[in-house]
């Protein structure tokens, strides 16, 4: 025996998942600070590059420079950590094979963003600017 019914009451009575503006939302915020980050790094490379390594070191000195290096990195792999896991549950079908690349997905993003930030944070406190 067949089933007739639309897309819609097949798909009525089975909820949200509960995350889909809150997630929209944070794609579009990381979206927007890393325009404006990245408009500011590319802008500050052009000077970096006339510099040097000491004048990089100099540069990164800066608190300014500094947090906002650190705010690059973070909304960079935030924004892309959301990205990536939103391919994964639209193309990854099996459930463990979904929930392993998730997690594999979140440690690469949040372990390289405390990597990044670290090393920043590192240059910038050898050299005594923050």
């Amino acid at each position: 025996m067949s089933v007739h019914r639309t897309p819609l009451g097949r798909a009525r009575g089975l909820g949200s998942a509960k995350d889909g503006v809150g997630r929209f939302l944070a794609e579009r915020v990381t979206a927007a600070a890393l325009v404006i980050l990245v408009i500011w790094a590319l802008a500050s490379a052009l000077v970096l590059a006339r510099g040097g390594y000491a004048g990089a070191v100099m540069w990164l000195g800066s608190p300014v420079n500094a947090v906002l290096l650190a705010l690059l990195a973070g909304a960079g792999f935030y924004h892309m950590q959301m990205g990536v896991a939103v391919i994964i549950e639209d193309y990854i079908h099996r459930h463990i094979t979904r929930t392993v690349l998730l997690l594999a997905n979140a440690f690469a993003c949040w372990g390289g963003m405390a990597l990044t930030i670290l090393c920043v944070l590192k240059v910038a406190l050898i050299r005594g600017g923050l």
